[in-house]
């Protein structure tokens, strides 16, 4: 598999840096004192390195001493809370953080090795944030207090959810359970060094994934960055064409990405929108007694689930419900489905000899192009042959958008980020900072 990294761009340049920088005496020397604890110049050259490795932006020497005593805060507060890490807790992190150059955690060691930084100062870093990330979460997260209405909002187009760079990907999700989480991590690294082409992807896919893109080789059409949880993010722009990911755990899953194509994207493009509504057929044309049934029924329902419930006593082929990329929608429906919100009615229509109840559902520019919603993905319900593929969960997978368990978390960590930079604020104003 192709390795072309952030890192290796730099590290030509840095290992001639590293020699004289490493061989000024009184490296060990104190630089800067935050409160009872000291940082070395030796700590300062070495994260000026790790930085320009990074290929950090802004003014390097102002940005590790800013970075350092950050990590000092950040270090004596997890303290205080009482935070500990283990070695895997600190193992693990350093392998996320490695994955994210398309790494595992020896080769990113040897990586910026290469350019003089000592694995203590990885190492460091690392465990400054992991640990920061526990106090926080300690400290506030019984206060975060995610609602309905607040996922809803997120998902939306107002909120230009499915706006910006777009990525063509194929996926495969392999699912994981208590018995056979070793064994599914052994099959994914196996496969990440074995899959570099698209048909060798294509094919494991088909034998291995559990997503509804399997069928498919595991292609998506074009999806919204934002579809893919933060971690994948971040390695994924890191990617070029026809490169594939390491393994990524998703807590039920793991997945393994190939990179097809990226576009820049910006505002959401109409074809890109996907529309879910209900339509309920009430037989009788325009009249006063259908006008009061469907007064009657919007006093009832507030989302298109409760539609179901409202007119249960009609016949089922009287209601409907579909999701279509806009622009397969009946232009008379799409007109006027544009002029509502999500979870609004009309009854400006007419079907024959029935009055059109018409709800808009939803409104979305997260679905993959071509793609259908997870609940109009037929589950395979078991299993012919033991050795082949295993069962679809129409849940796995990035063609249906992200699901309201991962925007929730996703907004959960919106607020512990705006929290937690107001508390590193608070301890920066309280500190005892002295340079020498």
């Amino acid at each position: 598999m192709r390795k072309t990294t952030l890192i290796s761009i730099a590290l030509a340049a840095l290992t001639s840096l590293a020699g004289p920088v490493t061989a000024q005496s009184g490296r060990f020397s104190p630089a800067i004192t935050v409160n009872d604890s000291v940082i070395t110049q030796y700590e300062l050259e070495q994260r000026m390195l790790f930085l320009r490795i990074l290929r950090a932006p802004g003014d390097v020497a102002e940005e590790a001493r800013k970075g350092l005593i950050d990590d000092r805060l950040r270090a004596g507060a997890a303290e205080a809370a009482g935070i500990t890490l283990s070695a895997e807790q600190v193992a693990a992190g350093m392998a996320e953080f490695a994955g994210r150059a398309n790494l595992d955690t020896e080769q990113f060691v040897a990586a910026i090795g290469q350019g003089g930084v000592a694995p203590e100062t990885f190492r460091d870093f690392v465990s400054a944030g992991l640990a920061w990330r526990e106090a926080v979460r300690a400290r506030f997260l019984p206060r975060i207090v995610i609602g309905e209405a607040d996922i809803d909002r997120a998902l939306s187009v107002t909120a230009q959810r499915g706006s910006g760079p777009r990525v063509l990907l194929s996926e495969i999700i392999l699912p994981l359970t208590p018995d056979t989480a070793a064994d599914t991590r052994d099959l994914a690294e196996e496969l990440t060094g074995s899959v570099g082409s698209a048909a060798a992807f294509a094919n494991a896919a088909r034998a291995y994934s559990a997503a509804p893109s399997r069928d498919e080789g595991g292609q998506l059409g074009w999806i919204p960055l934002t579809n893919l949880p933060p971690q994948l993010r971040q390695i994924v722009v890191q990617m070029g064409n026809g490169q594939v990911s390491p393994p990524v755990p998703l807590g039920n899953a793991i997945a393994i990405l190939r990179l097809n194509g990226i576009e820049q994207g910006g505002e959401i493009d109409p074809r890109n929108v996907t529309v879910d509504y209900a339509q309920y057929l009430i037989p009788g044309g325009r009249t006063e007694a259908t006008l009061a049934e469907a007064a009657r029924v919007r006093g009832e329902v507030d989302t298109c689930d409760d539609l179901y419930r409202a007119a249960r006593h009609a016949p089922p082929e009287n209601i409907l419900r579909e999701t279509r990329p806009l622009p397969q929608v009946p232009g008379d429906i799409a007109a006027e489905l544009a002029r509502l919100d999500d979870n609004e009615s009309s009854v400006a229509l007419t079907r024959g000899n029935a009055l059109v109840y018409l709800m808009l559902c939803r409104r979305s520019a997260t679905l993959a192009a071509g793609s259908l919603p997870a609940a109009d993905i037929p589950v395979v319900s078991g299993l012919v042959d033991p050795d082949g593929p295993p069962r679809i969960n129409p849940e796995l997978g990035f063609g249906g958008g992200p699901t309201r368990a991962q925007i929730r978390e996703e907004l959960v960590g919106q607020r512990l980020a705006g929290l937690a930079d107001g508390y590193l604020a608070e301890l920066r104003a309280e500190a005892n900072i002295v340079t020498p």
